[in-house]
Protein backbone atom coordinates (compact mmCIF):
# COMPACT_ATOMS: atom_id res chain seq x y z
CA UNK A 1 0.00 0.00 0.00
CA UNK A 2 3.04 2.07 0.18
CA UNK A 3 3.81 4.60 -2.58
CA UNK A 4 7.25 4.85 -4.26
CA UNK A 5 6.91 8.48 -4.67
CA UNK A 6 6.58 8.62 -1.01
CA UNK A 7 9.39 7.20 0.45
CA UNK A 8 11.86 9.15 1.83
CA UNK A 9 15.46 9.34 -0.01
CA UNK A 10 17.08 7.07 2.20
CA UNK A 11 14.96 3.46 1.31
CA UNK A 12 14.95 4.69 -2.22
CA UNK A 13 19.24 4.77 -2.18
CA UNK A 14 18.81 1.44 0.34
CA UNK A 15 16.67 -0.26 -2.31
CA UNK A 16 19.83 -0.30 -5.08
CA UNK A 17 21.78 -3.12 -5.54
CA UNK A 18 25.11 -2.93 -3.93
CA UNK A 19 27.14 -3.78 -7.22
CA UNK A 20 25.13 -0.68 -9.35
CA UNK A 21 25.52 1.65 -6.19
CA UNK A 22 29.62 0.61 -5.83
CA UNK A 23 30.30 1.53 -9.20
CA UNK A 24 28.54 4.59 -9.21
CA UNK A 25 30.44 5.75 -6.20
CA UNK A 26 34.06 4.79 -8.07
CA UNK A 27 32.88 6.54 -11.25
CA UNK A 28 32.39 9.90 -8.78
CA UNK A 29 35.49 9.14 -7.57
CA UNK A 30 37.14 8.85 -10.54
CA UNK A 31 35.52 12.09 -11.83
CA UNK A 32 36.37 14.22 -8.62
CA UNK A 33 40.29 12.98 -9.01
CA UNK A 34 40.46 13.74 -12.84
CA UNK A 35 39.12 16.96 -12.08
CA UNK A 36 41.55 18.04 -8.75
CA UNK A 37 44.35 17.16 -11.30
CA UNK A 38 43.40 18.71 -14.10
CA UNK A 39 43.01 22.16 -11.53
CA UNK A 40 46.28 21.11 -10.15
CA UNK A 41 47.79 21.39 -13.42
CA UNK A 42 46.23 24.52 -14.42
CA UNK A 43 47.01 26.24 -11.25
CA UNK A 44 51.12 25.17 -11.24
CA UNK A 45 51.35 26.54 -14.93
CA UNK A 46 50.33 30.11 -13.64
CA UNK A 47 52.18 30.10 -10.67
CA UNK A 48 55.20 29.54 -12.48
CA UNK A 49 54.93 32.06 -15.13
CA UNK A 50 56.40 35.92 -13.97
CA UNK A 51 53.93 37.90 -12.48
CA UNK A 52 54.79 41.88 -14.26
CA UNK A 53 53.16 43.57 -12.04
CA UNK A 54 56.13 42.21 -9.50
CA UNK A 55 58.91 42.63 -11.44
CA UNK A 56 58.69 46.81 -11.25
CA UNK A 57 60.45 48.32 -8.07
CA UNK A 58 57.29 48.99 -5.49
CA UNK A 59 57.01 52.59 -5.15
CA UNK A 60 55.38 53.75 -1.67
CA UNK A 61 52.89 56.15 -2.20
CA UNK A 62 52.10 58.95 0.78
CA UNK A 63 49.12 61.07 1.14
CA UNK A 64 52.38 63.81 1.89
CA UNK A 65 54.53 65.49 -0.38
CA UNK A 66 57.13 68.12 -0.66
CA UNK A 67 59.58 69.12 1.78
CA UNK A 68 57.55 66.49 5.16
CA UNK A 69 59.11 67.55 8.48
CA UNK A 70 57.91 65.96 11.77
CA UNK A 71 58.06 67.72 15.13
CA UNK A 72 57.80 66.37 18.92
CA UNK A 73 55.51 68.25 20.89
CA UNK A 74 56.42 68.16 24.32
CA UNK A 75 54.11 66.01 26.18
CA UNK A 76 51.23 67.28 27.36
CA UNK A 77 50.20 66.54 31.46
CA UNK A 78 46.87 67.56 32.58
CA UNK A 79 44.10 67.45 35.22
CA UNK A 80 40.65 66.13 33.85
CA UNK A 81 37.57 68.00 34.84
CA UNK A 82 35.84 64.59 35.90
CA UNK A 83 37.23 63.03 37.91
CA UNK A 84 39.03 65.98 39.21
CA UNK A 85 42.03 63.54 40.51
CA UNK A 86 42.01 61.59 37.27
CA UNK A 87 45.50 63.20 35.08
CA UNK A 88 45.91 62.74 31.46
CA UNK A 89 49.47 62.50 29.30
CA UNK A 90 49.74 62.97 25.81
CA UNK A 91 52.67 62.93 23.83
CA UNK A 92 52.07 63.61 20.07
CA UNK A 93 53.88 65.35 16.84
CA UNK A 94 53.32 67.41 14.10
CA UNK A 95 53.87 67.00 10.58
CA UNK A 96 54.18 70.24 8.43
CA UNK A 97 56.09 71.71 5.18
CA UNK A 98 59.07 72.77 5.93
CA UNK A 99 59.20 75.42 4.04
CA UNK A 100 55.61 76.84 5.20
CA UNK A 101 56.34 77.08 8.68
CA UNK A 102 59.63 79.23 9.43
CA UNK A 103 59.34 78.91 13.11
CA UNK A 104 57.92 75.21 13.73
CA UNK A 105 59.03 75.70 17.39
CA UNK A 106 56.58 78.17 17.99
CA UNK A 107 53.82 76.57 16.41
CA UNK A 108 54.99 73.28 18.33
CA UNK A 109 54.66 75.10 21.30
CA UNK A 110 51.84 76.79 20.57
CA UNK A 111 49.50 73.42 19.99
CA UNK A 112 50.91 72.16 22.68
CA UNK A 113 49.62 74.66 24.72
CA UNK A 114 46.75 74.55 22.72
CA UNK A 115 46.31 70.26 23.74
CA UNK A 116 46.57 71.66 27.47
CA UNK A 117 43.81 73.71 27.32
CA UNK A 118 41.62 71.29 25.81
CA UNK A 119 42.67 68.11 27.67
CA UNK A 120 41.60 70.16 31.08
CA UNK A 121 37.88 70.40 29.51
CA UNK A 122 37.33 66.55 28.97
CA UNK A 123 35.62 64.03 31.17
CA UNK A 124 36.63 60.05 31.30
CA UNK A 125 34.20 58.98 29.72
CA UNK A 126 34.58 61.16 26.57
CA UNK A 127 37.63 60.03 26.02
CA UNK A 128 37.17 55.89 27.21
CA UNK A 129 36.92 53.22 24.09
CA UNK A 130 37.91 53.50 20.77
CA UNK A 131 35.40 55.79 19.90
CA UNK A 132 36.72 57.90 22.36
CA UNK A 133 40.12 57.93 20.61
CA UNK A 134 39.12 58.67 17.89
CA UNK A 135 37.10 61.72 18.78
CA UNK A 136 39.71 62.87 21.08
CA UNK A 137 42.61 62.28 17.84
CA UNK A 138 40.24 64.46 15.80
CA UNK A 139 39.47 67.01 17.72
CA UNK A 140 43.46 67.45 18.71
CA UNK A 141 44.00 67.38 14.80
CA UNK A 142 41.75 70.12 14.45
CA UNK A 143 42.69 72.11 16.72
CA UNK A 144 46.15 71.93 15.76
CA UNK A 145 45.55 72.83 11.98
CA UNK A 146 43.19 75.81 13.44
CA UNK A 147 45.79 76.93 15.66
CA UNK A 148 48.62 76.68 12.30
CA UNK A 149 46.60 78.56 10.25
CA UNK A 150 46.43 75.57 8.01
CA UNK A 151 50.10 74.64 8.31
CA UNK A 152 50.24 71.73 9.99
CA UNK A 153 48.65 68.49 8.30
CA UNK A 154 48.53 66.21 10.68
CA UNK A 155 48.77 65.64 14.79
CA UNK A 156 50.09 62.54 15.30
CA UNK A 157 49.14 61.03 19.61
CA UNK A 158 52.28 58.66 20.19
CA UNK A 159 51.25 58.07 24.15
CA UNK A 160 48.38 58.22 26.12
CA UNK A 161 48.40 57.77 29.37
CA UNK A 162 45.00 58.30 31.97
CA UNK A 163 46.00 57.89 35.55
Amino acid sequence: MTDDAALPAASVSAALPLPIWLSVMAGLTVFAAAAGMGLGFLLAGTANQENPSSAAPATKVTKYSGEINVRELPPVIANLAEPSDAWIRVQASIVFDSKAIPKPDVIAAEIGEDILGFLRTLSIAQIGGASGLQHLREDLNERAVIRSGGLVRELIIQTLVVQ
